[in-house]
């Protein structure tokens, strides 16, 4: 009953470690008798008993990192584990910053139709400085009351916002009437 009892914890250890940090097992923390070792160059060098992989190992001074372990033998390779480990961090950043990169938000401004010049060219620099960064620009105008007998005052002021905005974008969606918003979409103008 006591070997069952050891068996069970080392099962129960093995499978907190790899499912804690979604690492991959290395050196003592792998529990195969056999294992096929593949070198740090990449050649494979064999089946070989799991005490004399980890002696190969240290002798090369790397780790001995489980990369297969539903393998028949399971998989294990001979490497520098903490500069793998790096390596794959900087790789899901580099990932994540494309990511980001391709999905850049869409900045929201709110118009008048009633606008006045110093409000207006603020606005206008406003708008430049995230067109310069690349993001696209949604402008919205809200009419109130009686404006909305005067959508073309509102119109007007998007197409002049957009004809002042020429050399940095490009017209996406032209002016258009939802309800008592009318929206206009500015994309930046890409960079040949």
């Amino acid at each position: 009953m006591d070997t069952l009892c050891i068996h069970f914890l080392i099962l129960w250890e093995v499978f907190c470690i790899a499912n804690t940090k979604n690492n991959l097992l290395i050196n003592e923390q792998i529990r195969a008798s056999q294992v096929l070792v593949i070198g740090p160059n990449g050649e494979q060098v064999g089946v070989k008993p799991l005490q004399d992989a980890l002696t190969l190992a240290s002798y090369a001074g790397l780790d001995l990192v489980l990369m297969n372990p539903n393998g028949n033998p399971p998989v294990c390779k001979v490497m520098d584990y903490n500069k793998y480990r790096y390596e794959k961090q900087k790789k899901e950043k580099e990932a994540l910053k494309k990511q980001k990169a391709s999905n850049l938000e869409m900045k929201e401004f709110r118009l008048s139709s009633v606008i006045d010049v110093g409000d207006f060219e603020t606005k206008i620099n406003q708008v430049s400085k995230y067109l310069v960064k690349g993001n696209k620009i949604k402008l919205t105008i809200r009419f109130k009351g009686r404006q909305m007998a005067h959508t073309d005052l509102g119109q007007d002021v998007l197409i002049k916002f957009a004809s002042r905005l020429q050399d940095l974008s490009i017209l996406e969606q032209p002016p258009k009437l939802d309800g008592r918003n009318m929206t206009m979409v500015l994309a930046p103008k890409k960079e040949k």
